[in-house]
């Protein structure tokens, strides 16, 4: 028998509104024009209708006030859209409550968009801080400060060079008065570094008959301009000016270095004991022994740890070195333990002596390892996933 073949309704397709239609508005009635604007005209056009209307009957703070609002504040409402351009229009047949409901609705939108100014005002007005040089600025500046009298005591030698005293400067009292600091010292001693390199060059001034001899075309040219740039200084008084500012970089030097003397070492914070454990391998439980390990922490400033090797079958006891009195932990490794008193010994029946370990009291603790008869052996500290931590003290 043959299927019989299901009839599949057509699907309605919508038909696609007309865009920006207000020309093709009915303005013989109000409802009609409300019902098109509403329907056939899309609602991004509402609002340019909108605020077109409001730009032509409102002064311009009004219009700036309601610009300061999302565009859906002026887009959301068809029936407005309409009753603006009838407004324009045909005024007579546009209802009395839509006239003045209209004038309400504009007055509220203006109202928040005032709100909105006034928050905008009141945040740049927060926004707007003075100023606030950085510390390297308050630094650049201050030295300025400080420089100021050092170079008021150069130009000294500019203007009577034979009165001129290169060491006539008190650079202790006056870094005291203006507070410099080695920051304030090296920031000086770079603005002058430069300057003492030439003057040293000035004081060597090579000879014409030494400059004669120099072979290298470059070296020979820079020799001939120094020579003829500072022929107009005596040999004492370029050694005078020279001196002057050795004086100013040591002094200088000297404030770097006391602030290093005195300067506070900077304490290593101590880890935490956590952190100090974070790394030790050990095995929480066993079942099959119904043995667990005690808290790790408690390794840190021990005396006497008992492990036990659920793989090796060993029992070991370690216990602190004399210098170092107690025992703690670095990696994965315990240190600090006396290597000839800590040892360690296979056990044969490990359920029933390890059961007899746990009752054993303090006093019994000390000798229990003589009572296991097989050979000792040496304990290296190191812990793996097979140890369960028995016993600290």
């Amino acid at each position: 028998m043959a299927k019989s073949l299901t009839v599949r309704k057509k699907k309605t397709v919508r038909a696609a509104r007309r865009v920006n239609g207000f020309a093709l508005m009915p303005t013989d009635s109000f409802w009609k024009a409300k019902h098109f604007v509403h329907y056939e005209i899309e609602s991004k056009d509402w609002g340019d209708v909108v605020k077109n209307y409001i730009k032509t009957n409102y002064d311009k703070k009004i219009v700036a006030n309601i610009n300061r609002l999302p565009e859906w504040k002026t887009s959301n409402y068809s029936h407005w859209a309409a009753t603006a351009v009838l407004l324009t229009k045909n005024p007579e047949i546009v209802p009395e409550d839509y006239r003045t409901g209209i004038v309400k609705w504009i007055n509220s939108l203006n109202e928040e968009g005032a709100a909105v100014a006034k928050q905008e005002a009141e945040a740049a007005k927060t926004e707007k801080r003075t100023y606030t040089p950085t510390i390297q600025e308050r630094i650049e500046e201050q030295t300025d400060a400080a420089c100021e009298a050092i170079e008021e005591w150069l130009e000294g030698f500019v203007k009577d060079k034979t009165a001129f005293d290169p060491k006539g400067f008190d650079f202790t009292a006056h870094f005291d008065n203006m507070k410099v600091s080695q920051a304030h010292a090296r920031k000086i001693a770079a603005r002058y570094q430069s300057e003492l390199e030439e003057a040293r060059t000035i004081v060597s001034m090579p000879t014409p008959q030494s400059i004669a001899k120099i072979r290298d075309e470059r070296e020979k040219d820079y020799a001939l301009q120094i020579r003829e740039g500072y022929k107009h200084l005596s040999k004492k008084d370029a050694q005078n000016y020279c001196t002057a500012l050795e004086t100013l970089v040591g002094a200088c030097t000297l404030v770097v270095d006391a602030s290093k003397a005195v300067r506070k070492p900077r304490t290593k914070k101590a880890p935490s004991k956590e952190k100090l454990i974070a790394k030790l391998k050990y095995k929480a439980t066993d079942d099959r022994l119904q043995i667990a390990s005690v808290n790790p922490l408690e390794l840190l400033q021990s005396t006497e740890v008992w492990i036990y090797n659920t793989k090796t079958r060993k029992l070991g006891r370690y216990v602190a070195a004399e210098d170092c009195k107690v025992m703690t932990v670095k990696g994965n490794v315990l240190v600090g333990f006396d290597e000839v008193k800590s040892v360690q010994k296979t056990l044969r029946k490990p359920e029933t002596q390890l059961k007899e370990f746990k009752s054993v009291g303090k006093v019994k603790l000390r000798t229990y390892m003589d009572t296991i008869n097989t050979t000792d052996t040496k304990l290296n500290g190191r812990f793996n996933e097979d140890t369960v931590i028995l016993r600290i003290n």
